[in-house]
C-alpha cells in the first residue's frame, strides 16, 4: 500500500510546474549536476555543472570514489526531477533532486540530490521543493519527507536547520526530517549563551523543552518542568528533542560531553539519542572525510580529556 501511495507522490510531483522528470536524453546532463554537487560538498568547490568536460568529470568521479559512481537513467529506486523556476516550466533548469520510490522507516520518502545552481540561489527554491514533497506525501497519508548530508558539509547542515528540520539519525550521516508527528520547534539564545528548544504546543503556544548550558567546558542539560510534567503530549519528541538540540549546539562550537560517566557510554549512542553519541559520531565522520580526501573545516572542538 505505501509503495501505491509513493506512486501517487510521484504523479503529484510530475505537475508541479516548479519540477520536470527528467527524461532518458537529460540523464547524462543531471548526473553533471549531482557530480557539482558532491564536489561542492566534499571540496568546497563551485562548479558550473554544464561547463564540465569530459575529462573534467572523469577527474572529479575519480576523487569522489565509489559515491560518484555514473547511474545509469534505469533506476527504479528513485525518481530524478529538474527543478525550475517558480513560474513554470520554461528556461533552462536550475537545479535537481530525486525523491525515493518506496518509503523508509515510519513512512516517510528519502530526498536525495538536493541541488541548486549557484546563479539561481537566496530564491527559496531548495525550500520550494522540499515544501512540495512533504506537502505531496501527507496528501497520500504518509508521515512526510526524509534528507540526509554528510557533518562536513557544513553549509547544507546549517540550512536544514534553518529550515527546522528534527535531527533523527546520525548513524552513517546526518539523518533530517519533517514529519507529521513532531509538532514545529524553534531555537532560543538568552543573555547567557543557553540555547533552548521549544516545540508548538496547544493554540500554538511554544513549550521549552529542553535547555543547553555550560560549565567548566562541559554540557549542562536540563528539561524544563513542563516537559516533564507533559509526558503523553510531548513524549514523540523526547529523542529527537535531544539530538536537534546537540546539533545546534555542535554547529555552534558549544561542548556536548556532560561528564566523565556520559562520555565512557557515548558509544552506545552511535544511532541517535544523547549529545555524547553525537559528539563520538563527529570524531567517527571527520575521520573518515579525511580518509577520502575532502575538506574538513569543523566547527566543533572535541571534548576535553576526561
Amino acid at each position: 500500500m505505501r509503495d501505491d501511495q509513493v506512486a501517487r507522490v510521484h504523479e503529484r510531483l510530475a505537475t508541479a510546474p516548479e519540477l520536470s522528470p527528467v527524461t532518458f536524453r537529460e540523464g547524462r546532463r543531471f548526473g553533471r549536476w549531482e557530480l557539482a554537487s558532491l564536489a561542492e560538498g566534499a571540496f568546497g568547490e563551485c562548479l558550473d555543472p554544464d561547463s564540465l568536460t569530459v575529462t573534467g568529470e572523469k577527474r572529479l568521479r575519480l576523487r569522489l570514489g565509489a559515491g560518484a559512481r555514473e547511474q545509469g537513467h534505469a533506476d527504479d529506486v528513485r525518481v530524478r526531477y529538474w527543478v525550475r523556476s517558480p513560474q513554470g516550466r520554461g528556461g533552462e533548469p536550475l537545479g535537481t533532486v530525486a525523491v525515493d520510490t518506496w518509503p523508509v522507516g515510519v513512512g516517510a520518502v528519502r530526498i536525495t540530490s538536493l541541488y541548486v545552481h549557484p546563479v539561481a540561489r537566496r530564491q527559496g527554491l531548495a525550500s520550494t521543493v522540499l515544501d512540495l514533497v512533504h506537502d505531496a506525501c501527507r496528501a497520500e497519508g504518509l508521515q512526510g519527507c526524509r534528507l540526509d548530508t554528510y557533518w562536513t558539509w557544513q553549509r547544507t547542515v546549517r540550512y536544514c536547520l534553518r529550515r527546522g528540520l528534527w535531527v533523527t539519525s546520525w548513524k552513517h550521516a546526518l539523518g533530517f526530517a519533517r514529519l507529521s508527528q513532531l509538532p514545529r520547534y524553534e531555537i532560543e539564545e538568552n543573555g547567557e549563551g543557553e540555547l533552548t528548544l521549544l516545540v508548538a504546543g496547544e493554540e500554538g503556544r511554544p513549550v521549552p523543552v529542553l535547555t543547553a548550558g555550560s560549565s567548566g567546558g562541559l554540557l549542562r542539560l536540563r528539561e524544563s518542568e513542563e516537559y516533564r510534567g507533559t509526558p503523553d503530549r510531548l513524549d514523540a519528541v523526547r529523542l529527537y528533542a535531544r539530538s536537534t538540540l546537540a546539533l545546534h549546539l555542535a554547529v555552534r562550537g558549544r561542548p556536548l560531553v556532560r561528564g566523565e560517566s556520559e562520555w565512557a557510554g557515548a558509544h552506545h549512542w552511535c544511532d541517535i539519542g544523547e549529545p555524547e553519541g553525537l559528539a563520538y559520531r563527529i570524531g567517527v565522520f571527520e575521520r573518515a572525510a579525511r580518509d577520502r580526501g575532502w575538506r574538513v573545516e569543523s566547527p566543533y572542538d572535541r571534548p576535553p580529556s576526561l
